[in-house]
């Protein structure tokens, strides 16, 4: 059975139901959402976890015979960093204390693409060495530490760590106004036939489409054997923000998606993942484009409320 922590969240949700597909028996921990999405009710275990417990972490162990684990659960920062640093090394402990009292045989935990923030290099590829710089999120700082937290932790214990260098994820379930993602409000606004916030039509970079990032970790997670520690988790492919007006309009007729012309900063390029370690490693490739994201994406919200 493969534990995914945070698994109601995006990013959880849709990996649990990969490795579901893809035959595996899945619990998922919760903390504050109760609201199991469709696509998982009656296939997965839901077990409400607050992963800061070490007890109640540990415990889980007594009642799954847990093989593997995904460490998706975190934390929003509020104002004050501390307390913030404090609650997700919390969790992120007792996930390695669970993974090495359990005897698991891969532990992958949620990195980031901002671990790359300062390379120049586009794309980014693991090879890359990770620049110090200054980091624009308490979000993007922690999850640069928790890389050798989790080898560290876990060196001699035989347990694999899997650093999931994860993209620009959007889709069900994310907040429709994310601060996170400019995808979201831009999709939603135009659903709503409201006018979006000012946006550059040539600017886009990285973004992948939920379920291709579910499968792609569920992916990893199945994998007979890895080659590797880090793996990027993305669709491999830039977008523009043009590509996703014209997917709106093209899903909408008459909509006009008012977009700045060119590119805010002038010409150049926008970062974002190559996933050539994943595909070698994996098989994975992306189903979705920008045009049947947006229409998947639009049937979704006009059922759910995110």
């Amino acid at each position: 059975m493969i534990l995914v922590t945070g698994g109601l969240g995006m990013i959880g949700a849709y990996t649990a139901r990969a490795l579901v597909d893809l035959g595996h028996e899945v619990v998922v921990t919760t903390h504050r959402r109760t609201s199991v999405p469709s696509f998982l009710d009656g296939r997965v275990t839901v077990e409400s976890l607050d992963v800061t417990d070490r007890a109640a972490f540990l415990a889980l162990g007594d009642r799954h015979d847990i093989s593997d684990i995904v460490h998706l659960a975190g934390s929003i920062p509020g104002e004050d960093p501390v307390d913030y640093f404090r609650t997700d090394l919390t969790g992120l402990l007792n996930a390695l204390d669970a993974a090495r009292a359990w005897g698991v045989r891969r532990f992958a935990v949620a990195s980031s693409l901002g671990v790359y923030a300062g390379r120049s290099e586009i794309p980014w590829h693991e090879d890359l060495a990770l620049p110090t710089a200054d980091l624009p999120h308490l979000i993007i700082a922690f999850k640069k530490a928790v890389e050798p937290l989790t080898t560290h932790s876990l060196q001699g214990s035989g347990v694999q760590p899997v650093l999931l260098r994860i993209g620009t994820i959007w889709g069900p379930l994310v907040d429709p106004e994310s601060p996170f993602c400019h995808i979201p409000p831009l999709i939603n606004a135009a659903l709503r036939g409201d006018d979006p916030r000012p946006l550059h039509a040539g600017d886009g970079g990285d973004a992948c489409y939920a379920p291709d990032a579910g499968r792609a970790i569920a992916l990893l997670m199945s994998a007979e054997t890895l080659r590797h520690v880090a793996y990027n988790v993305s669709s491999g492919r830039p977008f523009t923000n043009r590509e996703f007006g014209d997917a709106l309009e093209s899903l909408k007729p008459g909509l006009r998606v008012g977009l700045l012309p060119g590119r805010q900063h002038g010409p150049g390029e926008d970062p974002y993942l190559d996933i050539t370690r994943l595909t070698r490693d994996t098989g994975f490739a992306p189903e979705f484009d920008v045009a049947k994201a947006v229409a998947d994406y639009a049937a979704w919200r006009a059922d759910n409320p995110r």
